[in-house]
This record gives C-alpha cells, sequence and structure tokens, in this order.
C-alpha cells in the first residue's frame, strides 16, 4: 500500500520564516525563460506546416499533436520524474526541447516537423511534472497555493512575452526561425538548472538514506492505490480542464460568427490575458487562507457564465465584456489544478501520481474541442456555448462537494477546533 500524504500541518511552523523570494529563481526561473521559448511558437507551428506543404486540416493536426503527447506521456512522464529526481528530469526536458525546436527550425519535411512538435508535447510533461513536484518539497503547506499559482502565473507571463520575442524574429526570417526563440529559452532553462541554485539536494540525499517506496513502488500501483482520488476530485479537474479549453475555441470562433476582424479578436485576447496576469497571486492567497473552495467554485462558474452569455453577444465590446468575465474566473484559477493535485499526492510515490493527474486534466482540456465540433456540426456554434456553459455549471456542484474533503486548510481548522 502507498504511504499515506504527509500531514497538512506540518509544515505550518516553518511557513512563518518562509519567503517565496528564497526559491524564486530556481523555482520560478526555469519556467518563466521555457514559457517564453513555448510562447514563441505557438503562433507559428501551423505556419510552418502550411510552409512545408501541409493543407489547413493537416495543420491543424500538426498544432494538436502536442497536447496529443502531453496526454499520451503523462504518466510516463511521472514515472520518469521518479526515477531520476525532479532536477535531472527538468536539465534532460530543457536540452531535449531545445534540441527539438532546433530540428523544427531546420526541419526539411513536415514528417519531421510533425514528429518533433509530438515530442516536445512528451518534454512538455516532464517539466510540468518535475516543476509541481519540486515545490510540493521546496514550499510549506501553508503556502503552497501561492506557490503553485504563482508558478502557473509566471508561465502565463512567460506565454505573453513569448510572441513579442518572436514576432521581430519572424518578420525577417520568416515563420520557422521562431524555432529560434525555443532554442535559446530551452538552452537558458538548462542552463539554469545546472547552474543555479539546487534546492533539491535535502530532499533527494533524504530519499536516498530511507528509499522505502520511492525504489519499489510501481506506477501502475500507485495509479491504482489512487483511484478513488482520481474517480472523486479528478473528475472535477477534468471540468476545470474542459472549461478552460472550450473557451479559448468558443471565443475566437463567436467573434469570427459575428463579424470581427483577427487584430480584433487578438487585442481582445491580449486584455483577457493581461487580466489573466494580475490575479495569480490573490487566488494562491485567497486558497492559503481560506480553502480551495473559494478558488475553484468562481473559477468554473464564472467560465460557465462567460460561455453561456457569449451567444448573447454582437458587438467587439459586448464580447470584450463577456470574455473578461471569463478571464477573471479563469485567472482566479491560477494554481488550482496543481494546487488540488499537490493536497492529494501521496508522500512516495508523488511525481507517478502527478502523472496521472496532468493525465486526467489534459484529458478534460482536450476533450473539449471535440464536444464543440460535434455541438456545432449539428446544432449550430450557438447551443455549443450553451452546453458547455452548462456542463461547466452542472461541475461546479461536484466541486463544490469533493473539493472541501481533500482541502490541508479545512482539515487544519477541524483539527485546530477540536484541539481547543
Amino acid at each position: 500500500m502507498s504511504r499515506p500524504a504527509p500531514d497538512a500541518t506540518s509544515s505550518d511552523t516553518d511557513g512563518a520564516d518562509f519567503s517565496l523570494r528564497s526559491i524564486a529563481v530556481p523555482a520560478y526561473g526555469p519556467t518563466i525563460i521555457a514559457a517564453i521559448g513555448s510562447g514563441a511558437i505557438v503562433p507559428i507551428v501551423a505556419l510552418s506546416a502550411l510552409d512545408l506543404g501541409a493543407s489547413p486540416s493537416v495543420a491543424a493536426l500538426t498544432v494538436g499533436l502536442g497536447l496529443i503527447a502531453e496526454l499520451f506521456f503523462a504518466v510516463p512522464a511521472g514515472a520518469l520524474v521518479h526515477r531520476v529526481g525532479e532536477r535531472r528530469a527538468l536539465l534532460w526536458a530543457s536540452a531535449v526541447d531545445a534540441v527539438g525546436a532546433f530540428v523544427a527550425l531546420t526541419a526539411p519535411s513536415l514528417t519531421v516537423l510533425m514528429a518533433t512538435v509530438f515530442a516536445m508535447g512528451f518534454t512538455s510533461s516532464v517539466f510540468s511534472v518535475a516543476r509541481q513536484a519540486y515545490l510540493i518539497d521546496a514550499v510549506p503547506t501553508t503556502m503552497r497555493a501561492r506557490a503553485l499559482s504563482t508558478l502557473g502565473g509566471v508561465n502565463r507571463i512567460g506565454m505573453f512575452i513569448g510572441p513579442f520575442i518572436g514576432a521581430p524574429i519572424i518578420h525577417f526570417w520568416g515563420p520557422r526561425a521562431g524555432f529560434a526563440v525555443a532554442v535559446a529559452a530551452g538552452l537558458g532553462a538548462a542552463a539554469l538548472v545546472q547552474f543555479g541554485p539546487d534546492l533539491t539536494a535535502a530532499h533527494e540525499a533524504q530519499a536516498k538514506a530511507d528509499p522505502g517506496d520511492r525504489v519499489q513502488v510501481s506506477t501502475a500501483r500507485v495509479l491504482w492505490d489512487h483511484r478513488s482520488t482520481y474517480l472523486t476530485l479528478g473528475l472535477g479537474i477534468m471540468v476545470i480542464g474542459a472549461a478552460r479549453s472550450a473557451r479559448l475555441v468558443l471565443l475566437p470562433l463567436w467573434a469570427e460568427h459575428v463579424g470581427l476582424s483577427a487584430s480584433t479578436t487578438a487585442i481582445i485576447f491580449g486584455i483577457v490575458g493581461g487580466v489573466e496576469m494580475l490575479l495569480f497571486y490573490p487566488a494562491g492567497s485567497v486558497m492559503d487562507r481560506f480553502g480551495r473552495i473559494w478558488v475553484a467554485v468562481p473559477c468554473v462558474v464564472l467560465l460557465g457564465v462567460g460561455m453561456l452569455s457569449l451567444p448573447l453577444t454582437h458587438s467587439a465590446l459586448a464580447v470584450t465584456l463577456v470574455a473578461l468575465v471569463a478571464a477573471v474566473g479563469n485567472g482566479m484559477g491560477s494554481g488550482i489544478v496543481m494546487t488540488l493535485g499537490a493536497d492529494s499526492a501521496p508522500e512516495w510515490g508523488r511525481s507517478q501520481f502527478l502523472g496521472g493527474w496532468r493525465f486526467v486534466s489534459v484529458v478534460g482540456g482536450s476533450g473539449s474541442p471535440a464536444l464543440i465540433s460535434l455541438i456545432t456540426a449539428q446544432a449550430g456554434l450557438a447551443a455549443a456555448c450553451v452546453s458547455l456553459g452548462g456542463l461547466a455549471l452542472a461541475g461546479t456542484g461536484w466541486l463544490a462537494y469533493w473539493v472541501p474533503r481533500f482541502d490541508p486548510v479545512r482539515r487544519a481548522a477541524r483539527e485546530g477546533s477540536v484541539t481547543r
């Protein structure tokens, strides 16, 4: 059997003197650098595929290969991090990402580009699981949500900056030149992991001194032992992932449906991104002080209301206002999936559990675009907006029931009241 997760209050004493600034470079430096590289290539994958002779449908498939790889490799990524350790996994993922970006930059054919995009989906999973596992060990439980919401926030900041860094390079040397930014970002992240402060040494030394389940536990056993968590709280995580992904699909489609230009849609997305970046730390603070439910439920409610309201909009201003409602919800939910995963993760087999957690999240995120496509084909885009918005609101009841049962803030409050 897997060992239980550590007591939620075990690190509360340490939290009084802990500051996120003390781990800013090793915890967040590689993340923001890698995110800049990812942000630079997001707009150019489809364009690069078209440049290599792909049809529009094949170009769209090429873009989706990264997400497919993240789904396919989420569990193996957790197993790899468990085997080699967080720091080494981060180093390998960053270096391989740089190699992959260089191959994409010089790809002689569409097949090579598609294979590279798929491979980079694997490195993305490894990087995400390793970074999350590291923060669980490095940060007191009392500051866990703030640490993980900040991780989500710096990732968004990097994704926001990336396209602006890549734009002049793409302008002068063509779409695939944007991969050069990802090459530099991968190398920079790897260098920071290799030569920067190492705060995982103490944890890894302890694991070697008392290896226990860290060596012997299998990934299949970890997933099986925690199947009830995946089938309860995990279904709520799928709802969050589906709502977030659906918003990104429905908003541009509806903007085009009401006649907005591509540039106007891009401006709306820029405004939305700015609002989301402002909310990541307040979201973490609320989770740490009052409990996870005060972020999880409002996040999904506002995303659902935003999608339900889209069919009522017919102008740029109206679409922007509705997008801002959803953006506030998504911004408030910064780090919520990682935080709930950290709260649920066992002490031993943690990385393997987090790989399964990432799989559940990606299933939700990858499933909603397919559902939108099906509903739109049968009943129209407005019906898809209403259906996905209604699904999100229905999922809030499930979250409201299960999130408090895994919440260390609630648990600590109950234990404190019993002691008194």
